[in-house]
């Protein structure tokens, strides 16, 4: 199954970044997916398929607190 994401959906990644954040927001999408740490905002682009392993899940918008 593709992955449909959008523009600024936050993901929650199956492992913890190096500083300790494991949200990510979308900030490009197409073969390759763009995405900014939230904790750091480091810039990291992957493979759609490569995303599709790494992925916990996609946060719905209500999940977040406001000040994330």
């Amino acid at each position: 199954m593709a992955l449909e994401l959008k523009i600024g959906d936050v993901l929650r990644m199956k492992k913890p970044h190096p500083c300790g954040g494991s949200l990510w927001t979308v900030t490009r999408l197409g073969a390759d997916i763009g995405m900014n740490c939230r904790e750091c905002g480091r810039y990291v682009l992957l493979a759609r398929s490569q995303l599709a392993r790494r992925l916990k899940q996609v946060v719905p918008p209500h999940e977040l607190a406001p000040n994330d």
